[in-house]
């Protein structure tokens, strides 16, 4: 993918420098807390501190940061992300900055506007407005603040753990993220999430959910259609890698991986088949009609 001279998104929350969330409300951080109180609350002046460290608390501010050893901090007051981190960084600007383009002129032709989402990365862990994430959950779309979030070190984990190399394949996996927001706009995630409430099981819940996702891969072979016909993006392989990460990713892939088994019912993205053919489908249409999974 020629990504370099392409131009990048202002829609990106860098929030690596902050590393992993953490927060006073565990049991270790309690247990250090109660005799320190205990400690402040024998004289004046501690009464005093304790009662500004309670407000700060409740500001935002964590106190016990104040008890972290001076070699534990960074001299710059934040973390340093690796200049790799910082080239993966700059690629998804590039591709968000082609899902805006794309999904603007789509929803133009429509007679509407398209709301672009903001794009957040992180490194270890974020809080979002959908709850607590690590990065194990993977990518993840939160319809709540309306933004994507992303580990950077969720790439190497697809090249080398899934063997879906290139950074086409990562392309598709931001691609696919953004449909759900396309999803959201549009109230087809508002739809399924009643679909699933009605449903009478497990099963027929994650039936859903999979024709939410198959659809997000169409989404994203709609962005890789128009992407394509610019003519000066993709190279040879390109689409080759987004199906590849497709199939990688894919439920059953995934489940025989992790157990030596497969079991549809618990699928909740699709088979690898699947999910290659609706981004196939998405990619040889670039109609919006032609990604109606049935939700």
């Amino acid at each position: 993918m020629k990504w370099d001279d392409l131009r990048r998104s202002g829609n990106i929350e860098d929030m690596r420098s902050r590393g992993p969330v953490r927060g006073v409300g565990g049991r270790g951080g309690m247990r250090l807390l109660f005799p320190i109180a205990k400690m402040l609350i024998g004289t004046k002046i501690g009464r005093i501190v304790l009662v500004v460290g309670v407000i700060a608390y409740f500001m935002g501010f964590n106190p016990l940061a104040l008890l972290e050893t001076p070699s534990a901090m960074p001299q710059s007051g934040h973390v340093s992300a690796p200049a790799a981190d910082d080239r993966a960084a700059d690629f998804v600007a590039a591709v968000l900055a082609q899902t805006e383009d794309v999904w603007n002129a789509q929803f133009a032709a429509a007679g509407s506007a398209y709301r672009e989402p903001k794009l957040v990365l992180f490194r270890g862990s974020v809080q979002s407005a959908c709850g607590y994430a690590d990065a194990q959950v993977g990518p993840f779309y939160c319809p709540v603040d309306q933004k994507v979030y992303l580990d950077l070190g969720f790439f190497d984990e697809l090249s080398r753990r899934h063997n879906a190399p290139g950074d086409f394949a990562q392309a598709y996996v931001i691609a696919h993220e953004i449909g759900h927001h396309v999803q959201n706009l549009v109230g087809t995630l508002n739809k399924s999430h009643q679909a699933k409430q009605m449903a009478r099981s497990n099963t027929q819940a994650n039936a859903v959910q999979v024709k939410v996702e198959l659809q997000a891969d169409c989404y994203a072979g709609i962005w890789a259609h128009y992407v394509n016909a610019k003519g000066t993006i993709l190279e040879p392989g390109d689409i080759q890698e987004a199906l590849n990460a497709a199939s990688a990713i894919g439920d059953d892939t995934l489940q025989k991986q992790a157990q030596g088994y497969v079991v549809p019912d618990a699928f909740t993205h699709g088979s690898s088949a699947e999910r290659m053919a609706w981004f196939q489908r998405g990619f040889t249409s670039g109609q919006l009609q032609a990604c109606n999974t049935g939700i």
